[in-house]
Formats: C-alpha cells, sequence, structure tokens
C-alpha cells in the first residue's frame, strides 16, 4: 500500500527519525534490545543521570519506539516498535557500504 506523502505525514516521519538522531536514544533502545528494564538499570548500565535516562525515555515514549509501565516504586521500559533494529540495520550496512567504498578509493590513489 502507498503512503501519501503530504505534509503532515512528512512532519510525522521527520519527527520519528529526529528521536534516533541522538546517540544516548540508541544507546537506550540497544540497552532494551534485550528486555524490559527499570530506569535504574538503563541508568547503571549506561552510567548516565538518572535525569537524563529519563528525559531520553520520555521523548523515545512519546514518538512510538518504548512503552512503559509501572509497576510498585519502578518505572520498566521495553522496545514497543522492534522495526527501529531493522532501521539500524539498514543504516550500519549503507554505512558500511560507504565506509568499503572510501577504502577501494584510497588503494587506488
Amino acid at each position: 500500500m502507498p503512503f501519501d506523502f503530504n505534509r503532515e505525514t512528512l512532519k510525522l516521519i521527520s519527527d520519528r527519525f529526529k528521536t534516533l538522531a541522538e546517540p544516548m536514544r540508541l544507546e537506550l533502545l540497544h540497552a532494551l534490545k534485550a528486555g524490559e528494564k527499570t530506569v535504574s538499570e538503563l541508568v547503571e548500565e549506561t552510567g548516565a543521570g538518572q535525569a537524563n535516562v529519563s528525559k531520553h525515555l520520555g521523548l523515545l515514549h512519546r514518538h512510538g519506539w518504548v512503552e512503559r509501565r509501572k509497576k510498585g516504586l519502578n518505572v520498566y521500559y521495553r522496545i514497543c516498535d522492534p522495526m527501529v533494529f531493522q532501521l539500524c540495520e539498514l543504516v550500519c550496512a549503507s554505512i558500511d557500504a560507504e565506509v568499503e567504498s572510501r577504502r577501494r578509493t584510497l588503494r587506488r590513489v
């Protein structure tokens, strides 16, 4: 099914990609790939401050990349859109191809 790439749709797409443009958010998503974790666990794993982690998780939640649930005093986060990892793999493959192309170019020099 083709998508209608009107201005509103393009804005939504842009906002979703902007969310992934911050290395800390990608690090949090990577940490959550193994499964659900609390904010405290993510703070420990990333070495970032609690306020920073919470801010980034809030943005990831707002843009539909993660879900959260509260249990007692803890908030648990998990990936709700595993397509994010397919996107990352596509980007990594593209970067690998670009690096290899540059290596071939440099070998000819």
